[in-house]
């Protein structure tokens, strides 16, 4: 690791003006992450900035959304009150996270920040795109187990590993951003991005801008919901597939509802089209598969990972069978 000047301002307008005045300095909330990358040294940094004197630890409830500060811990997100009785579904998905361990220390802004686990990135060896533009992607021809079936290009086929931002995804939630000019927002279906030809953009954040909350749009899922990760092991490990899924049933008919996928994209792979499909549509196994078999659509499977063709649809069923279950 190299040598870097750290600094720990007292307020969001200190910690703006420090990057803005220098293109090299990284933000640290949580580090479970950035150190990570540091050390490996895919990741230099010559100015380090930590943030967790500023004020962002609040989930409250405002007019028309739940807001959550960015250094709120994953563990506290997942257990507050407001987020179980509001948004039950981001409380499953960040608990499928990681480890206790790991959520314990891990910020919901840097939950979203988190760069790929993408075994050709975390190789400063190996050639990837996304750590070095222009050097290729191992994984299209490598062994892309792991990888992604929607979403990708000739430039990068890497998932994005978080499970929190897939039931954002699921729940519409927006990212709210401060930079110089002050505060705005973007929905995190617009905020995280698709590789395209410059797979080492992985979000829409500004340099000189910090992540400062989350919020989500009030909702009625509060009872039909169900978070699913499939895995190669039950802890710490991150998914094959996952599926957020969320519903809205009247006597036995699907009012709304929101299904996102997870491990399968460069970011939460929202399934617009088979909410679009079911809504209206009764309870059925039939229809879930239907929904199922749309989600499919523009799918591309790689030589390691094609079996995620069949793992998808099969998710989608038994997550919407689960959600319909769920009390």
């Amino acid at each position: 690791m190299n040598q870097f000047q750290y600094v720990k301002p007292s307020d969001l307008k200190s910690a703006l003006t420090i990057l803005a005045k220098d293109p090299t300095a990284r933000c640290i909330a949580g580090g479970t992450n950035l150190i990570d990358l540091m050390k490996k040294g895919i990741v230099v940094v010559e100015k380090l900035v930590d943030i967790n004197n500023l004020p962002l630890k609040n989930i409250e409830t405002l007019d028309k959304v739940v807001r959550i500060g960015a250094l709120v811990l994953n563990s506290d997100a997942a257990e507050n009150k407001i987020i179980t009785a509001q948004h039950p579904l981001l409380s499953l998905a960040l608990n499928a996270g990681a480890s206790p361990q790991l959520r314990n220390m891990a910020t919901v802004g840097g939950n979203i920040l988190q760069r790929t686990r993408c075994s050709y990135f975390c190789d400063r060896y190996m050639p990837c795109n996304k750590r070095q533009p222009g050097s290729g992607c191992g994984a299209l021809e490598g062994y892309n187990r792991m990888h992604a079936i929607f979403g990708g290009s000739d430039a990068c086929i890497a998932v994005h590993p978080s499970d929190m931002c897939v039931a954002l995804s699921a729940l519409d939630a927006s990212v709210v951003i401060s930079g110089i000019k002050g505060e705005y927002r973007i929905a995190i279906n617009e905020f995280l991005r698709l590789p395209g030809d410059h797979p080492e953009k992985d979000n829409m954040l500004e340099k000189a801008a910090l992540i400062t909350a989350v919020e989500i749009p009030h909702h009625t899922f509060t009872k039909n919901i169900y978070y699913l990760k499939i895995r190669d092991r039950s802890s710490y490990a991150f998914a094959l597939v996952s599926v957020a899924a969320a519903l809205e049933i009247s006597n036995g008919v699907i009012n709304d509802v929101r299904l996102a996928l997870g491990g399968v994209a460069h970011k939460p792979w929202r399934l617009y089209q088979s909410e679009k499909y079911l809504i209206g549509k009764q309870v059925s196994e039939f229809n879930f598969r239907e929904a199922a078999d749309l989600a499919l659509k523009n799918a591309k499977g790689y030589k390691y990972n094609a079996f995620k063709l069949k793992m998808v649809p099969g998710a989608i069923v038994e997550a919407l069978q689960k959600a319909v279950s769920a009390t």
